[in-house]
């Protein structure tokens, strides 16, 4: 075998060696698109599962939130009602505070009237007993 044709064969079995792992590699990266075709198809089925749901919730908290407006505007409704009776009642205590503090008063002066009149009452004895005994000498 002469120079020439030894080179062609090493050639050829390095191209031989090449394709083999060409191959082997091309198989792999085939393998590899298989897996993220199936991947990606999962992600879309899970993406769809999802946007379901979301929508689902969604209504549902649409439908919540209409109700919630609707019993703040019942409740509001109903405050409005009912404040004049809390102001009347806040009215009727500041009378009846009042009312207290006249009847103290009251009782204040009444009290200072019996303490005078038992005054009154020990010195109009006192005076007769003077009497008595001025009258009797």
């Amino acid at each position: 075998m002469s120079g020439g044709e030894l080179a062609a064969l090493i050639a050829a079995v390095a191209f031989v060696v090449l394709v083999v792992f060409a191959v082997i590699l091309i198989h792999k990266v085939a393998k590899t698109v298989d897996q993220a075709t199936k991947t990606v198809g999962e992600v879309n089925q899970t993406i769809e599962i999802l946007t379901k749901d979301v929508n689902v919730l969604t209504s549902q908290v649409e439908g919540l939130l209409v109700k919630s407006n609707e019993l703040l505007e019942d409740v509001n409704h109903k405050v409005e009602i009912i404040d004049p009776v809390f102001v009347a009642l806040s009215d009727l205590g500041e009378s009846i505070s009042d009312l207290n503090e006249s009847g103290r008063s009251a009782a204040r002066k009444v009290s200072g009237f019996t303490k005078s009149a038992a005054g009154t009452g020990i010195a109009a004895k006192i005076g007769k007993t003077v009497y008595r005994l001025v009258r009797n000498k």
